[in-house]
């Protein structure tokens, strides 16, 4: 890596987001730059007074003109500054998590702005999306690898899959491939005792979605002898936990075939065979004519059926149909994707949580959630307000949960805060009286 020189100067009045924590210095919000640098140097940074603020990498490509490496701007940014990142990332992991597979590096919030590592077993993938951290990519995985051999976690392979769009706002090109010798990309992991192949190389993000590892966990005890819809199920992940919970049957339902085909596999996984018998066989009503994805069964007896379709039509006809379920689950992607977009994002999450909340028997449960760290918490709540009056019912929370430890929270940098996932009881006016 490259230490420029050059000295970043704040206007007055500017730096708010820095001076409360936060990481990362506009392009607006800067007076001018002495010296000379390029792009992805890391520079100093100082208050429109000449107050040190610290050291970050620049790139004028981006509007996050500088990223924020340490506050102590006599602090070289050298190898053993990133072996002390690195070493403290995983620390924290091993003190909040499970490590068979986590979140080893969370940008911002380890401190290292702009890259993503996870571990799955014995597999490192990393994301980067910052041109400063692009450079320094292979001195993080280098000192992470050693970290981990420390601790007897021998790393036989590395991928990375930086081919996201926001690198492009970065200037750089979407990249992808292996970092290491050549691997099977399919990688096998066990979650909350579920068997999945992880696919590294193609699936969305980095594989797999390990923020919702203990929120899959907690919708075991509602599903147990349950009825159960998974909407959004992308590769199988709660439908598996609901399944193997003792749910009675579970109906998994995604637009991506791929995503099934793959849900399926991890279904065979953990023990689930083709169901030759025939008919629906739980008492539902809306049968789906897929053959190519039949009912599953395993031998405690729990069928289980994954579908391609499109939810957004699919539950308004199940709706229609007269279908309950006693376990409704919505795990949708993130419908915000910006600020601009807010506003049409509220009515998509508010159409769909009010027809899964209409799918709901009386007394039964919805786990709802959204991964868009735009839609806050304060307006997720309100959208599930006007969902329940608009579906006529009344929620009970039973659980207010967010993203697993190991993409840890960092106050001072609202982007890290995104998932909100909420379980609740789905009740009428008229619970309890049989209606």
């Amino acid at each position: 890596m490259k230490e420029s020189s050059a000295e970043v100067v704040l206007k007055k009045g500017e730096g708010r987001l820095l001076k409360s924590g936060g990481a990362w210095v506009f392009d607006n919000e800067i007076a001018e730059v002495k010296g000379s640098f390029l792009n992805g140097d890391v520079i100093r940074v100082s208050d429109f007074d000449g107050f040190p603020m610290g050291k970050g990498v620049i790139n004028t490509n981006s509007k996050i003109r500088v990223r924020m490496l340490t506050r102590d701007s006599g602090r070289e940014i050298d190898r053993f500054f990133i072996r002390e990142r690195v070493q403290n990332a995983w620390n924290y992991r091993k003190d909040t998590v499970d490590t068979s597979s986590c979140r080893i590096v969370f940008g911002d919030a380890d401190f290292l702005p702009g890259i993503t590592i996870d571990k799955y077993e014995d597999v490192l993938v990393i994301e980067s999306l910052s041109l400063g951290m692009d450079r320094m990519k292979s001195m993080i995985l280098d000192e992470l690898v050693d970290v981990l051999a420390g601790d007897g976690v021998n790393i036989r392979g590395i991928y990375e899959r930086s081919d996201a769009k926001e690198r492009m706002k970065e200037g750089m090109e979407r990249t992808k491939g292996f970092l290491s010798e050549p691997f099977d990309t399919q990688v096998p992991i066990i979650e909350n005792g579920v068997r999945y192949l992880v696919d590294v190389a193609d699936g969305q993000k980095t594989g797999f979605f390990l923020d919702q590892k203990y929120n899959r966990a907690a919708i075991a005890g509602i599903c147990k002898g349950k009825r159960v819809l998974d909407c959004f199920t992308h590769t199988g992940s709660f439908a598996l936990n609901a399944a193997l919970a003792g749910a009675a049957s579970v109906l998994a339902v995604d637009a991506s075939e791929r995503a099934i085909v793959q849900a399926e596999k991890n279904a065979y996984l953990n023990g689930f065979t083709a169901d030759v018998s025939s008919g629906e066989g739980d008492g539902g009503k809306y049968i789906i004519n897929q053959p190519e994805h039949p009912w599953m069964r395993n031998e405690a007896g729990t069928r289980l059926r994954f579908v391609t379709a499109d939810l957004v039509e699919m539950l308004p006809e199940m709706e229609k149909a007269g279908e309950k379920f006693d376990v409704v689950i919505l795990d949708p992607p993130a419908f915000a994707k910006s600020r601009q977009n807010v506003k049409n994002a509220e009515k998509g999450y508010r159409k769909i949580n009010r027809a899964g909340m209409r799918l709901v028997k009386n007394g039964g449960y919805l786990a709802t959630c959204t991964c868009s760290h735009f839609m806050t918490r304060e307006l997720f709540e309100d959208m599930l307000r006007k969902a329940a009056r608009d579906a006529h019912v009344r929620l009970r929370q039973i659980e207010a949960r967010t993203q697993a430890p190991d993409h840890p929270i960092l106050w001072a940098a609202e982007e890290s805060s995104y998932l909100k996932f909420y379980i609740f009881q789905v009740v009428s006016a008229e619970y309890g009286s049989g209606k």
